[in-house]
């Protein structure tokens, strides 16, 4: 049974984002997800998908910003468990004090006074096309719930299912390089940010984007592979066929907490409840980052997990070194740090 100063349950970009700032103060890591590789959503879902708020980068794609999070962490001491879950979570007591014993589905056990929770939305899946028997049998043939490669589109007849943020932007993104492109959503009003709504419909008054509303698919044309799709007018009842290469449909995610609802967690729906001077839970070590937390006010931006996870780090110092005042120091005057780094004087 191993024992690290804090255990990480999720490698997305807060997570990761942890192990710099627990490394600034000295503190080891050790990072679980169940998917088969560190970046969580950002890796998984939308690899390529365009990120302009953090700040100091004008832009990145998603993948880019989870490369730049490991180089981040490069000289700090964690170690990634990927391809499990943290099954279990117990608290283990020593006198006065507490711990915490995870153990994951891979039957590994880890101890730590600090359990920080930064499973993004938690387990997630996309959302299938209502109404649609049997979707999944074209994946890889022409439909798709995330936007991996942008080469796979190149002069293609796509059509996009949704109406938020990444229906949006890939919308915009890809109309770059296709043959051509339609938008297809039940209305026409969409939940994702407005510039980029302006920009969307900037594209298709010039031609270069086809807004279709209020329609829904139908059905999907094709034997091997998808050769077209049916579309229905949510008004008229009326049915249009189109020619299809690309079905792409972003309707979001289905979230499940899984075996945090065993925890005892103070949740609100489908967060967890938090602090928010350092966003602990109500149970005393275990912290939640990100997007799994909820507090009022909160917004679900990369951003604020990284403030959060700043702030609960602080706390996980006191923790384990209980009277002691948290060192603090500006890292461009951190001489260990860029030793580490490699930082040439």
């Amino acid at each position: 049974m191993e024992t690290k100063d804090i255990i990480i349950i999720g490698a997305g970009p807060v997570g990761l984002f942890t192990v710099f700032e627990a490394g600034l103060l000295g503190l080891n890591c050790i990072l679980i997800d169940n998917l088969d590789k560190p970046g969580g959503q950002c890796a998984e879902l939308y690899p390529e998908k365009p990120i302009y708020d953090i700040p100091g980068v004008p832009y990145q794609t998603a993948q880019e910003h989870v490369d730049a999070l490991l180089k981040q962490i490069e000289p700090f001491s964690y170690e990634l468990y990927l391809n499990q879950r943290v099954d279990s979570l117990n608290e283990i007591k020593d006198g006065d004090d507490s711990f915490w014993e995870v153990i994951t589905t891979e039957d590994n056990k880890f101890v730590s006074k600090n359990i920080f929770i930064a499973a993004g939305a938690g387990s997630f899946e996309p959302r299938r096309p209502p109404n649609i028997d049997n979707p999944d049998q074209f994946i890889n043939n022409g439909v798709s719930y995330a936007v991996r490669s942008v080469d796979q589109y190149i002069d293609k007849n796509v059509f996009i299912f949704g109406g938020g943020d990444s229906a949006l932007d890939w919308t915009v993104e890809l109309s770059k390089i296709v043959k051509s492109i339609s938008l297809v959503h039940r209305r026409d009003a969409f939940r994702g940010a407005q510039h980029t709504e302006e920009i969307m419909r900037e594209l298709v008054s010039k031609g270069k984007v086809n807004l279709l509303t209020p329609f829904l698919i139908d059905s999907i044309e094709g034997k091997d592979k998808v050769e077209g799709v049916k579309l229905k007018n949510f008004e008229s009842n009326e049915i249009e066929s189109h020619d299809a290469d690309e079905l792409i449909f972003l309707f979001g995610l289905n979230k499940k907490l899984g075996p945090l609802l065993d925890w005892e967690l103070e949740l609100n729906g489908k967060k967890i409840s938090v602090n928010t001077e350092n966003f602990q839970t109500n149970k005393k070590g275990i912290f939640a980052v990100g997007d799994i937390n909820n507090y009022p006010g909160k917004m679900d931006l990369i951003l604020s997990g990284f403030h959060e996870t700043t702030l609960a780090v602080q706390e996980a110092y006191k923790r384990i070194n209980p009277g002691e005042r948290v060192p603090f120091g500006y890292t461009t005057s951190n001489s260990k740090l860029q030793e580490k780094l490699g930082v040439k004087k």
